[in-house]
């Protein structure tokens, strides 16, 4: 390895009698610049695998995925830490640079629901949950989201080409920008309270979850659904201040994995006492969801090998990987709608002439959610393609189609 410097100079046999010529010393080679800090690629791939969960979850419903990987407190987590990276700069620059980056696809995906509700037949002043002139207040929402949006329950008729709950499904995952929103606003002031009191910030959640998700408090409404979900993914997003931080970096491995295990027991058993109308499924159990999601982040963060490059058989995956995080919110904003759009698109195969017979009915109708599993990724993907450059304009890039690093790495290899 070298230095800038060199460790001695060259021995040279003395010549008596004959002037010795000075060996010149070599010059000193220049100092290695500094690399600049890269994205750290097994958060990417955390945040790559959050986000196939989120759709293979919301495509299957299989309540034992939140127990498998408990998607949106790994997201928040690395959002988490990403803004108290960000936070190294001035507060109010990078909550508008945030918030910034969060609103032109939401508006995107919001015209597009909002006319295809308007064009089915829904009238948001006559709405029987919203109506009036709260309804068109609540469509404020679409546009900035502090709240929940307001959606017709029923749309359409069964018979249609959707479900006449389309709406509900499309647009039921905005909570999760609701509550990113408001993550982001009180980010500066609980990045403060940790710096000074980390553990009472760290824990806090959890004891607000006690408090709001076990009905000890009830706050009706949206209101305490926003509240909940501050209260449940608050530890996760305030461990990833810890992570940036070097906190969990100082605890040791064997207290930090056997602390998360015993509380990651706990909210299992809290769950099985308290199951939802989905079973195990834990979104419909707050306490035990922040349990799970609050441990099983503390392991992964424990565990973080911060690699700079996808290692070994991973490395096949760096396109797709490369990808998914830069388009993150693109895929999640739209994926609920694809998934639905993918009915339609396969039922046209009854209609196919070999398609008539019983046993190819039958066939197709035990294979149905397979055939919408591999039908929605070239959707998501035909939706990269149209809706995707719409993030990088809200970052204030160049936009582009298909943002997998391609070109990057091929400006690499030209390089060398």
């Amino acid at each position: 390895m070298t230095h800038g410097y060199t460790t001695g100079t060259p021995e040279s046999t003395p010549s008596y009698g004959i002037p010795q010529q000075r060996v010149a010393e070599p010059a000193p080679a220049p100092a290695p610049a500094p690399k600049k800090p890269g994205r750290d690629r097994y958060l990417d791939l955390l945040r790559s695998i959050a986000l196939v969960r989120v759709v293979v979850y919301h495509l299957f419903g299989w309540a034992w995925l939140t127990v498998l990987f408990p998607s949106m407190g790994v997201m928040f987590a690395l959002a988490g830490s990403l803004m108290a990276r960000s936070l190294n700069r001035p507060s109010l620059s990078v909550i508008k640079s945030r918030v910034r980056r969060l609103l032109p696809p939401l508006w995107a995906f919001s015209a597009v629901a909002l006319t295809l509700m308007l064009a089915g037949g829904w009238n948001p002043v006559e709405d029987p949950d919203n109506g009036g002139t709260w309804g068109l207040i609540k469509l404020i929402d679409y546009v900035i989201p502090v709240g929940a949006p307001p959606f017709p329950w029923h749309i359409g008729s069964q018979s249609g080409l959707l479900e006449d709950t389309w709406a509900v499904q499309a647009v039921g995952p905005l909570w999760y920008l609701r509550a990113y929103l408001w993550f982001v606003v009180a980010s500066p002031l609980l990045l403060w309270a940790f710096r000074r009191f980390p553990w009472p910030t760290l824990l806090a959640p959890l004891g607000l979850t006690a408090v709001v998700g076990t009905g000890i408090v009830t706050i009706p409404g949206e209101t305490g659904n926003a509240v909940t979900d501050f209260a449940v993914y608050g530890g996760c997003w305030v461990l990833g201040f810890a992570h940036h931080e070097g906190l969990l970096a100082k605890i040791p491995r064997y207290v930090a994995v056997s602390v998360s295990t015993l509380l990651m027991a706990f909210g299992l058993w809290w769950a099985s006492g308290h199951l939802g109308p989905d079973g195990w499924d834990l979104n419909d159990i707050p306490l035990a969801q922040a349990c799970w999601s609050f441990g099983f982040v503390v392991i992964l963060l424990q565990y973080s090998p911060s690699w700079r490059e996808l290692p070994g058989r991973l490395a096949r995956w760096d396109r797709l990987v490369t990808l998914s995080n830069n388009r993150a919110v693109t895929i999640y904003l739209w994926h609920n709608m694809l998934i639905m759009a993918t009915v339609p698109l396969i039922d046209q195969a009854y209609n196919l002439p070999f398609m008539q017979s019983d046993r190819a009915v039958a066939a197709l109708d035990s294979s149905y959610m397979l055939w919408m599993f591999f039908l929605v990724w070239p959707l998501i993907g035909v939706t990269i393609l149209g809706f995707g450059w719409i993030e990088d304009i809200a970052a204030k890039r160049s936009p582009r189609l298909w943002p997998n690093g391609a070109k990057r790495e091929g400006g690499r290899r030209r390089t060398a």
